[in-house]
């Protein structure tokens, strides 16, 4: 018999929970794969999507959500719930936190192998590793990497202004339209500070926001990589001393000297910051495929983490690169360009304020001057706020 405490859980959660925003994810996932595993950083809102879509499809018992955190599995193991909920008539089992289960990969693989009819969906760290620990679920699971609020997102979310999203050629032919915000520069700088996590709404977004840091550096990343408390101490300075060097030109030499360690680690440990959703590495296009080229520059994950590693007075210039890989990076492959800032596809991005000029780009073809402080542009000089406007 299921312990009726998870249900009193499941509920008290589903009645907490909003079903009139939805993230740009929703609609993406396939709900009804057999094994489904939704990555990101810590406060994204990973949470509340599983929660509004079991609100929105739930049948009485045979759904079940659960927080790999929670006091049952004390005295439980996770394949115990699942035998005893698919014995009681469960069908569709949804686990939160995965990360925070030791034996999660095993009792997932046992779980899938041993009951064919039952679909689970899991939320996990964005450090995890499917193809790593006891067990490989690269071939079982259908995963997914879900990012924080785009601008359009935060304007849906935080204004009730509800735009449609809009591919990069769009967004280049000036074909964006905000028919219910005539002038967006004010809400822009506001999501640049707090927009990009859906708690701001709440009280007490910087204690959040260094509470992510923390359980994120302190905890996620050294219990994936199975570190000690030393080491997790280093990797937060580390993560403070690109906050102020970003966009950093990776120099592992002086890195290390820096913080306190060898050499030798510091391209691991810029690994796992980065899969742990605090910094996002430009890359070059020696590697052939997305994520597998040269590390160019290390930038802080986003505008409103590094608005607080820079005790909220973070340099303009390196604000609008953030922005721009931070946001086109989602549904594109972002690279490092050898005469400009960056470069998608066949086209060329040079990033500043509202008075940079064209020269820098003027001999490279299908090149874009993209400008702050601007709300309209005009031929190859694009607004920096549009690109927030891709998922």
């Amino acid at each position: 018999m299921i312990d009726i405490s998870l249900y009193s859980y499941m509920d008290s959660m589903l009645k907490q929970t909003p079903l009139k925003f939805k993230r740009y994810m929703y609609d993406k996932i396939a709900w009804n794969n057999r094994l489904v595993g939704v990555v990101g950083p810590r406060g994204i809102g990973k949470s509340t999507m599983l929660l509004q879509y079991i609100k929105e499809h739930s049948n009485d018992k045979e759904y079940l959500y659960v927080s790999a955190d929670h006091t049952y599995f004390t005295n439980h193991s996770l394949i115990e719930l699942v035998d005893d909920f698919v014995k009681y008539g469960g069908t569709r089992l949804f686990i939160d936190e995965v990360h925070k289960y030791k034996t999660w990969s095993r009792e997932l693989k046992q779980a899938y192998d041993v009951y064919p009819n039952l679909k689970i969906v899991f939320t996990g760290s964005s450090v995890l590793d499917i193809m790593e620990g006891e067990a490989d679920l690269s071939r079982r699971a259908l995963m997914y990497s879900m990012q924080g609020l785009s601008f359009r997102e935060y304007l849906g979310l935080f204004h009730d202004i509800n735009v449609p999203s809009f591919t990069l050629p769009q967004i280049l032919e000036h074909k964006i339209e905000l028919s219910d915000l005539e002038h967006p520069l004010l809400l822009f700088q506001e999501y640049l500070k707090t927009g990009y996590y859906p708690f701001s709404k709440e009280d007490g977004f910087e204690i959040r926001m260094e509470n992510i840091i923390d359980q994120t550096v302190g905890m996620d990343i050294p219990q994936y990589a199975d570190m000690k408390a030393s080491t997790a101490r280093k990797l937060k300075r580390m993560l403070v001393v690109i906050s102020q060097l970003a966009p950093y030109k990776p120099n592992a030499e002086s890195l290390a000297t820096e913080i306190g360690v060898s050499k030798n680690n510091i391209s691991d440990y810029l690994v796992y910051l980065e899969k742990a959703g605090m910094i996002g590495m430009l890359r070059d296009e020696t590697g052939g495929l997305r994520g597998l080229g040269k590390v160019e520059k290390v930038y802080v994950d986003n505008p409103n983490l590094m608005n607080v590693l820079s005790g909220g007075s973070p340099d303009v210039g390196n604000i609008r690169e953030t922005f721009f890989y931070n946001q086109m990076r989602v549904m594109n492959d972002v690279i490092s360009s050898k005469k400009s800032d960056f470069v998608i596809d066949e086209f060329t991005f040079e990033i500043g304020g509202k008075n940079k000029k064209q020269k820098q780009i003027s001999d490279i073809p299908n090149s874009f001057v993209v400008k702050d402080d601007i709300e309209i542009g005009h031929a190859n000089v694009i607004p920096l706020w549009y690109f927030g406007m891709n998922y």
